[in-house]
């Protein structure tokens, strides 16, 4: 499976989104894979991780993101469901989940319905130790062109991630016990 195939049928190579999307799908597999690499005892899929993490983002162009060269109608929020739905339709179940669960550090029902978010109600939280390191590596990198290849310190991810509540630290602290830094 090449990830750039399918990033190329909903992406012009020379626009603004794609770069982007590039750019920081390969920071992310970059950290990923070394974090996959910590925990090989565990028999993480390599390739899979890769991939996903290539595509986890796919859905970000049907977002109204003007700063990421991105015109859609939905907000940025739902990109991981819409990038599920995408990789649905690909023949990609499993790289279509880590779209839907990679948001935050994983959204639950309870954090959709308290924060009346536009999404499905459903939980959108990584089982899988794939999903989960990727989820985990995605944490570290923005899509801020200033600093989109510039891997974010721990204490400023562990900063952001507590702005959004105490169990999502916690969720986050829990994978970095598993995953050390």
């Amino acid at each position: 499976m090449d990830p750039l195939k399918i990033i190329n049928k909903y992406y012009k190579p020379d626009s603004k989104a794609f770069e982007f999307l590039i750019q920081h799908g390969r920071s992310v597999a970059g950290k990923a894979l070394e974090v996959a690499e910590r925990v090989r005892h565990l028999n993480p899929d390599m390739s899979f991780i890769e991939e996903a993490s290539l595509l986890h983002d796919i859905g970000i162009f049907l977002t109204d993101s003007p700063e990421l060269g991105c015109y859609g109608d939905r907000e940025y929020i739902c990109h991981g469901y819409l990038g599920r739905e995408i990789l649905e339709k690909e023949g990609l179940p499993r790289h279509a989940l880590v779209c839907e669960r990679h948001v935050g550090v994983g959204l639950s029902i309870k954090d959709i319905e308290n924060e009346n978010l536009p999404l499905p109600k459903r939980d959108m939280l990584p089982v899988s130790l794939e999903e989960q390191i990727v989820c985990y590596a995605d944490k570290f990198f923005s899509k801020n062109k200033d600093s989109l290849l510039e891997e974010k310190p721990l204490s400023k991810v562990r900063e952001i991630i507590l702005r959004y509540g105490e169990d999502n630290l916690k969720r986050f602290d829990e994978w970095l016990r598993l995953f050390g830094e």
